[in-house]
């Protein structure tokens, strides 16, 4: 048997919900998570989107008892209930599996209404289902994806994608560019900044005091002492070097290729060198349940690590494990942020963050069993 603890009503967690691409699994992902009532004992969903789209969707899933409270504004929103934005009440076509600048317009203007209100700190934190990176684009979105978006909004310099799924964790040194210019961006000064994030992000988001990071390296065998390429010994081995001189603990360079047949599992982090050889492995690793977590913003980002999936939009086959892992995370990063600060305050917040390797679980500290 199990019994809920009391939470203060005023305390519960707002988070937002942008519904991404209209035409994609996004509205389909969102209320297959939402639709189990239990969930709603963590926080408050606000979902930015639009209700025919959102009504045409639960019927289409068939989960006629699926309901949501309409708002105008997030401030309205009611605890214990699904709510709902709805950014226009105009007739929507769905074309599932299709591109279209129509979804790509609500996309964006569901992420601008989000960030209006985090800004207010009206809601507490963000959810991004994914959006079509394409059709999104306009004079008011140019950026590669959400996190571009969401660093020009926020005028943040330093931040760092970070893939996580439980204990695996890795981020990456350069995002969405072509393989040909990695080398040419892996300067010391951004390898050290998002080592630097990471390494905060661990002990501020995650609760982990005294984390363990390991860096891969950039060419085949980690260049094979200069035989393979010059950037692992010239540039990632110094950084390294440098960070545990200063009482971090930081290993590597690692070769990418062997890595993650075990030693993953013995380190906090990953810090990889681009895209693909840190999203192949978690993907391979994770992807049902890995979620994306922007680190270094100043609120609490995560998405679902996958796209829009319109192979899948409207057949009912998208699993939501992925947007309810970050809803969870979200959850889970934004309380811990707010523990760490208030650890700090304390004047013996340092022996009390000494005895904690993690602090909380949105799915630990609400329900105990009797």
């Amino acid at each position: 048997m199990q019994k809920k603890i009391n939470q203060d009503k005023e305390s519960k967690i707002r988070i937002g919900i942008t519904h991404g691409d209209f035409n994609g699994v996004g509205y389909e992902i969102i209320i297959k998570a939402l639709s189990d009532n239990r969930i709603l004992d963590f926080f408050t969903p606000i979902i930015y989107g639009l209700a025919k789209v959102m009504s045409f969707n639960k019927n289409n899933l068939g989960l006629n008892d699926f309901n949501f409270n309409l708002l105008k504004a997030a401030s309205n929103a009611k605890n214990n209930k699904v709510n709902l934005i709805s950014l226009n009440e105009e007739d929507i076509k769905i074309e599932y599996g299709k591109s279209n600048n129509l979804a790509g317009k609500y996309s964006h203007l569901a992420l601008s209404s989000a960030v209006e209100d985090i800004k207010s700190k009206t809601i507490d934190l963000i959810v991004t289902a994914p959006i079509n990176k394409k059709n999104i684009q306009s004079n008011e979105f140019n950026f590669p994806g959400h996190t571009e978006y969401f660093v020009n909004e926020f005028g943040v310099k330093d931040y760092l994608m970070l893939m996580v799924c439980d204990d695996l964790r890795i981020g990456t040194v350069t995002g969405h560019i072509p393989v040909k210019d990695i080398s040419d961006k892996l300067t010391k000064d951004l390898i050290s900044s998002k080592l630097n994030v990471l390494e905060e992000s661990l002990k501020v988001d995650f609760g982990i005091v005294k984390p363990k990071i390991a860096v891969l390296g950039l060419n085949p065998h980690a260049g094979e002492n200069g035989d393979i390429g010059k950037e692992d010994i010239d540039i990632i081995s110094p950084i390294i070097l440098n960070s545990k001189r200063k009482g971090s603990l930081v290993f590597g360079p690692f070769p990418a290729d062997g890595f993650f047949a075990g030693d993953y599992t013995k380190y906090d982090a990953v810090l990889a060198m681009y895209h693909d050889q840190g999203l192949i492995p978690f993907k391979t690793l994770a992807f049902e349940n890995g979620v994306n977590f922007t680190a270094g913003l100043p609120f609490v980002r995560t998405s679902p690590a996958h796209g829009t999936a319109y192979d899948k939009a409207g057949k009912n086959k998208a699993s939501p494990n992925s947007i309810r892992s970050a809803l969870y995370l979200g959850v889970d990063i934004h309380r811990n942020r707010i523990k760490y600060a208030e650890l700090n305050k304390n004047p013996l917040g340092s022996n009390l963050i000494s005895e904690q390797k993690n602090i909380g679980s949105s799915r630990g500290d609400q329900i105990v069993e009797s």
